[in-house]
């Protein structure tokens, strides 16, 4: 996929739900993001979701036990920094997303809006689930931005996704409670047995749909794994009223200028 143009990267997208772009960001840019993530993570500052938390398998029980001060996400990142800022709202995404929406896109600062990190001693399992589960939008083709703040393989948690699930309707029961994909239900078995793990190296970028499953392992690796990651959906589109996904205002992302025209 590394040498893919823009739109057969979308084409690839809208048939798979998923698409690296290889080096989409370049390393200087890269390095000050994660200097500045791994500075955060060293000083906790807020807001940060800790393992604990969730208490997803492999995490702590609580806080207060061995490891409970494992960060799982530094939150709000758009706000956190004009470097996160920046990188948020690129003409380069802005460029890209409004190639596959057909019109401008808008930064949700509610959904994502995170640096994700996987440590090797705490980080959780994330089971098999779709973004969308818990977003609420007058649309549903919303977009994530994944960015490798370093490599990402099966070995350090990197992420797995099922190509085509985007475009499945799934019956209720192949969900469980917390709206994961069940992966003891009889049905679910050939998708799951269809998961890939792209292996990223920093800088590179998944652009994934808001229905496509996935869902990653822990980090056996003895180093923290990072990645930036944002949603979109387009101008058209907007958050219900009175749900958590209107509870901040997005951000529209401001076209480039076509300096030949």
């Amino acid at each position: 996929m590394s040498g893919l143009l823009p739109d057969d990267q979308i084409a690839v997208l809208r048939k798979q739900g998923f698409v690296v772009a290889r080096q989409f960001v370049d390393a200087d840019r890269v390095a000050a993001l994660r200097a500045l993530a791994e500075r955060h993570l060293r000083e906790h500052v807020a807001p940060i979701e800790y393992e604990a938390d969730l208490r997803y398998p492999g995490a702590p029980e609580s806080r207060a036990a061995e490891g409970g001060l494992t960060v799982r996400r530094l939150l709000s990142a758009y706000a956190r920094d004009p470097l996160f800022a920046h990188w948020a709202t690129d003409p380069g995404i802005a460029q890209w997303l409004a190639r596959y929406f057909g019109e401008p896109a808008v930064l949700s600062t509610v959904h994502h809006n995170c640096v994700m990190t996987k440590h090797p001693a705490y980080g959780s399992l994330t089971g098999w689930h779709q973004d969308i589960r818990y977003w609420s939008f007058s649309d549903t083709d919303l977009v994530s931005c994944w960015l490798a703040l370093g490599p990402e393989k099966r070995e350090n948690g990197g992420l797995s996704l099922i190509p085509g699930s985007h475009a499945a309707a799934f019956a209720p029961d192949q969900f469980d409670d917390q709206k994961f994909f069940r992966d003891d239900a009889p049905q679910n078995a050939d998708w799951i047995a269809q998961a890939v793990c792209p292996e990223l190296e920093a800088g590179d970028v998944v652009f994934f749909h808001c229905r496509t499953l996935h869902a990653a392992q822990g980090n056996r690796s003895d180093r923290v794994k990072l990645s930036v990651v944002h949603t979109y959906h387009p101008q058209s589109c907007h958050a219900l009223p009175g749900t958590r996904s209107a509870s901040q205002p997005g951000v529209p992302l401001a076209m480039p200028v076509d300096e030949s025209a």
